[in-house]
């Protein structure tokens, strides 16, 4: 049997989540979605006060001419943990772009963890990624991307194609992180120490919120990427912890993530770090 073609325009998909604070509870109160976007149902791995959910694609690639739309409410006190169920694929396009937006919205006092799974941008797509997080007064967000261009273990390089990156967060509708790149398969960037320095892997942590301060940046300056050769770096601004890492190995890069995460979380949530199952399936 022939499989169905896909659409000539590609997959328009959408999901729209609100999650709200009930008593001493966080509730999945909105769901919608139109299009190959789901999510699994809400998950309380750690009691009812935060509530988990995994994000589904389930065509589990984006290729030329997908749009893709994520958007996300947490509301006042509400806390939600969200990840994915695996790497995130980009594949090749034969001309067309993909995209994909995310909106993330955290009302005052809410708490917001996004941790996506890595994202693999095969050589030959052509995308755009834009976040917007959007954080009230008293919120609190710990996010990441993990990006990986080329498969690098079957020896792909990202020698063609294109990325447009597009990071924006405020705070009360003040901008507190922009960040802007575009990624040309084969470039110069891609090597120079400038640009990527000849990694294949780039990552970035973000973090919002009291708690973040000169001794909490120094402990988690003591852990280490156990990928030889790496780059990595730690700073506080006024307003947002940043992490970066340069290197080869995505699974490196987020158990380093993840090892921050252990330090930063209890410090500005207030629980210890409970690892999503879904992680090691």
């Amino acid at each position: 049997m022939s499989a169905l073609p896909l659409p000539a325009a590609g997959w328009q998909a959408r999901l729209q989540l609100g999650f709200e604070r009930r008593d001493q509870a966080t509730i999945l109160a909105r769901r919608e979605h139109f299009g190959p976007l789901r999510v699994q149902k809400a998950l309380y791995p750690e009691g009812e006060a935060i509530c988990h959910a995994i994000v589904l694609h389930p065509p589990s690639g984006i290729a030329g001419g997908d749009e893709l739309e994520i958007g996300l409410r947490i509301g006042p006190h509400a806390h939600a943990l969200l990840t994915t169920p695996g790497a995130g694929k980009w594949y090749r396009s034969g001309g067309p772009e993909a995209s994909q937006r995310l909106r993330l919205e955290v009302a005052e006092n809410g708490l917001l963890e996004w941790l996506p799974q890595e994202t693999i941008v095969f050589d030959g797509a052509r995308a755009r990624m834009s976040t917007e997080i959007a954080l009230q007064r008293g919120a609190r967000f710990i996010g990441w991307e993990v990006l990986c261009l080329g498969r690098r273990a079957g020896g792909e390089r990202f020698d063609s194609g294109e990325i447009l990156l597009h990071t924006r967060m405020e705070q009360d509708g003040r901008p507190i992180w922009l960040e802007r790149g575009k990624l040309e398969g084969g470039s110069p960037l891609l090597e120079s120490p400038a640009g990527l320095a000849g990694y294949s892997v780039s990552a970035t942590l973000l973090a919002v919120g009291p708690g973040l301060d000169a001794a909490l940046l120094a402990a988690c300056r003591e852990i280490a990427p156990v990928e030889t050769g790496a780059r990595y770096g730690l700073t506080h601004l006024p307003e947002v912890f940043v992490a970066r890492y340069l290197g080869h190995a995505s699974e490196s890069a987020r158990n380093w993530f993840s090892a921050l995460w252990q330090i930063l979380r209890p410090a500005l949530i207030g629980c210890e770090a409970r690892t999503p199952r879904i992680w090691n399936t």
